[in-house]
């Protein structure tokens, strides 16, 4: 009779490890103990090349806007732990496959040493990854690794003590047992198999749950529930279809460095500064929320947006201006950045005179009236106006003192020194089912969109029909200088297929870049164009 090969162990491997990946994903969601597959993934893409993750990111985003199954952000987190399950259960597969190899050339000996070893060759790199990660148990980096440790031992167990049962299974040589044992074995498998999808099914029905109530809405009501934006008498209405002209934080993009965001404890969480200093400070975050605070409406974009994308939102911010708070750092007189350390191992770099000269960079705490989700920075995040998202820390920790300016951690990868917001225009609706008919009048398409040029504002936007002439269009007032502007632009209908492009101009008149450039290294540029038969 054989023995069970390598066939058998990718499969049961397969099993064991979805048991696992479900079983421990409950438990991170439901008590926030670490998620391994999570931490590997994010400590692999943290030493990958830039040029790797570039490739990796440009392909994820033409992949979502080709597909167009959704909001980009949101189903490239998806995507990214997706890919760590995934690449955890072909771990599980491969390591199913090579243990029951060597076992089956080899004396079988007691099943729990083999367990234990196959534990502890991914259970030793694994605790380190953990109590190293910025995803910490609430227990700090030793219950972090410990709960790793325990999960691949566990793990590596299951798997040889499958294999022993399945060992048990063999019978001395004989001809009634020859029919048996095969079918004793497939029992087995399946048995294995109904196990792994109750598991699955059950933890996916209570991740919902867990979910849900998660997402279930606080006490406390946002800003914008009860007070009028800032442009709400504004004259020029959007055309039905344009993006909403404020941001829902729940809506607002997210793109980090993390599979899943750093969760700060605020009670043992400070601030603490460092460096060319007189002496190191700290400070609580409620010790910050008692200096003045200051409040923007500002739109922030991703530099890995593409022309046209919506990796770009608009949120009311809330936070203290650094020129407030320079004072009381007691910088030395050499001192002439501050490097900003995250929670999560980012980090980058602000000149002091970029602050000294603008009051709008600030230390934000709030979005909308309430404390920063989790996602989004909390405790504290970080706003420098005309710049990309990747030079604009969340979850921040430390600020060290320098002398020098040094890259921070994208410009490293090889992402550009200064991040400056390119000028871009999009065209969100073309309105053929909300045409303007009036008796012995034109019947008018109504066309609408954003345009954005960081804090340097807009002052024009023009639309293009089939390569015609630039026609204006009108201009909403924006909820603040450093917000999106909505546009609309009301067409002669004309039946047929026809192609709109639009371009915007900057507030000193400076037009939009036309030439199409790719998202790496500076941003994306462009003119974005749609196509629609009216």
């Amino acid at each position: 009779m054989r023995t069970p090969g390598p066939l058998a162990g990718a499969v049961t491997g397969a099993f064991i490890t979805t048991a696992l990946l479900v079983v421990t994903y409950l438990l991170h969601t439901a008590i926030g103990l670490p998620f391994l597959p999570f931490q590997v993934f994010d400590r692999v893409s943290r030493v990958l090349p830039g040029a790797v993750l570039t490739i990796g990111i440009d392909a994820m985003v033409s992949v979502i806007r080709g597909l167009n199954i959704g909001e980009t952000s949101t189903v490239a987190k998806r995507a990214e732990q997706g890919l760590a399950m995934f690449g955890m259960l072909i771990t599980g597969v491969v390591a199913g496959a090579v243990l029951f190899e060597v076992r089956r050339r080899r004396e079988p000996g007691r099943w729990t040493r083999a367990g234990i070893a196959l534990g502890l060759v991914l259970g030793v790199p694994g605790a380190l990854i953990a109590a190293t990660g910025p995803q910490q148990a609430s227990g700090g980096p030793v219950l972090s690794g410990v709960w790793a440790m325990v999960v691949c031992l566990c793990w590596g167990l299951a798997i040889a003590w499958a294999h022993s049962r399945l060992i048990a299974m063999t019978a001395p040589a004989g001809a009634a047992q020859l029919e048996v044992v095969p079918v004793d074995r497939r029992r087995f498998m399946l048995r294995l198999a109904g196990a792994t999808a109750t598991i699955v099914v059950g933890g996916a029905v209570l991740s919902e749950l867990l979910s849900r109530r998660q997402r279930a809405p606080g006490g406390a009501q946002p800003w914008s529930a009860t007070h009028p934006l800032p442009n709400a008498n504004a004259k020029l209405q959007p055309v039905p279809g344009t993006r909403r002209e404020f941001t829902a934080v729940q809506d607002h993009y997210r793109i980090d460095i993390n599979t899943v965001p750093p969760s700060v404890n605020e009670k043992s969480w400070r601030l603490r500064v460092g460096g060319l200093v007189q002496q190191p400070l700290e400070f609580t975050l409620d010790q910050i929320r008692t200096y003045a605070p200051t409040d923007q409406f500002i739109t922030l974009q991703c530099i890995s947006n593409p022309v046209g994308g919506d990796l770009i939102s608009t949120q009311r911010w809330t936070g203290v201006s650094l020129q407030t708070l320079l004072p009381e750092l007691g910088l030395q007189p050499n001192a002439t950045h501050l490097r900003m350390h995250s929670v999560d191992g980012f980090y980058e770099v602000v000149p002091i005179d970029v602050i000294r000269a603008d009051p709008r960079v600030m230390l934000t705490y709030s979005w909308d009236g309430l404390p920063l989700p989790d996602e989004h920075g909390f405790p504290l995040r970080i706003y420098i106006p005309d710049h990309y998202g990747m030079k604009q820390p969340k979850w921040i920790e430390r600020i060290e003192a320098t002398s020098a300016w040094e890259p921070g951690y994208w410009v490293t990868r090889g992402w550009d020194r200064d991040a400056r917001m390119n000028a871009t225009s999009v065209i969100d609706t073309i309105g053929s089912s909300m045409m303007i008919i009036e008796p012995g009048r034109t019947t008018m398409v109504p066309i609408g969109g954003i345009a954005f040029a960081g804090a340097r504002g807009i002052s024009r936007v023009e639309v293009q029909v089939d390569g015609g002439p630039w026609q204006q269009a009108e201009l909403r007032d924006p909820m603040s200088p450093t917000t999106w502007v909505i546009w609309r632009y009301d067409w002669p209908f004309q039946a047929g297929k026809h192609t709109f492009t639009v371009r915007c101009y900057e507030g000193d008149g400076t037009p939009q870049i036309a030439e199409e450039r790719p998202i790496r290294p500076s941003g994306a540029t462009g003119l974005a164009s749609k196509s629609q038969m009216l």
